[in-house]
């Protein structure tokens, strides 16, 4: 059955959700030991995704636990406006939609605004989102190319010398990016729009001078960015652009005492109506349920960075 899931995994993400041992038997669903509040939440939960799997849509463990937050907060649970709304279709033919409320707005201000800023932990679907709707950009004719770019500065690493080229240099770097690329075209496509020079990849400092007109632009771990980089980011803007602008400022990587230009940029643009600033929690968190709770057990004890 697809609402409990291939061999009982929604099931038994929901009975951890509630912390109730959970069974289905002949069509039944039966909670031990569970007063009438929890067991009018879990309900509400079944009934949820009964709708959802009515719609042959699939049921997965993040439906899941996203409803069990939601009814946790008392608020509605209604997949229709993500399942509605399809930003792409992957390689082999998968639907790809938000997930949660935080990832449609972020979708939906990336066709309203010219540059948007997605600030969030990780796992909320920042980086993939955006890379896929430049992609669907890009095969709808609305851009003629994307440039990914992002600070070569390591997560508490020292790599050493990297040898190669630019690209091979920068690679390393550009992971997520390239992972949702190869999702959306495959990696012979990727290749072969990178040779043409229709997918640009290059580090941050190869964009000082230049205008981008045409081009689907994101800049992927911003929080990495000085101030100085950051505004010369974003006055590289040209006509029948977007930005895109991602980073977790949880998560620098920057000297102790140097300013992300992330957080400054918000600081500064924040009144900036023209200009979008999305801020992600770990409700938006579509991994496992887990990365949720270390996300929200760091953000109690403010030791993140």
């Amino acid at each position: 059955m697809m609402l409990i899931g291939s061999e009982d995994r929604n099931l038994r993400a929901l009975s951890q959700c509630f912390a109730k041992e959970i069974s289905f038997r002949e069509n039944t669903f039966t909670i031990k030991d569970c007063d009438e509040t929890v067991a009018n939440q879990i309900q509400e939960v079944l009934m949820a995704l009964f709708e959802l799997a009515k719609k042959n849509q699939p049921v997965t463990e993040q439906d899941v636990t996203y409803a069990c937050r939601l009814v946790a907060k008392s608020e509605k649970v209604n997949f229709d406006e993500f399942s509605k709304m399809i930003i792409s279709r992957t390689l082999t033919g998968k639907a790809i939609s938000p997930k949660t409320k935080g990832q449609l707005d972020f979708v939906k201000a990336m066709d309203d605004y010219a540059i948007v800023f997605a600030i969030g932990p990780a796992g909320t679907g920042k980086t993939f989102l955006a890379v896929i709707k430049a992609v669907a950009a890009l095969k709808n004719g609305d851009v003629k190319r994307i440039v990914l770019t992002r600070p070569a500065v390591e997560a508490g690493e020292n790599l050493g010398f990297l040898p190669g080229d630019m690209k091979e240099k920068v690679d390393p770097y550009l992971t997520p990016l390239y992972d949702a690329l190869h999702d959306m075209l495959g990696v012979e496509q990727t290749e072969k729009l990178i040779e043409k020079g229709t997918i640009e990849i290059a580090p941050l400092a190869y964009m000082r001078g230049r205008t981008l007109d045409d081009s689907f632009v994101i800049l992927d771990e911003a929080q990495n960015t000085t101030p100085a980089q950051m505004k010369m980011f974003l006055t590289r803007l040209g006509y029948h652009s977007k930005m895109v602008i991602t980073g977790d400022v949880t998560q620098m990587d920057l000297k102790v005492g140097d300013k992300s230009g992330l957080v400054d940029a918000v600081e500064v643009l924040r009144n900036l109506d023209s200009i979008k600033i999305m801020e992600l929690t770990s409700d938006d968190v579509v991994r496992h349920p887990l990365v949720q709770k270390i996300i929200e057990c760091y953000s109690k004890v403010g030791n993140g960075k």
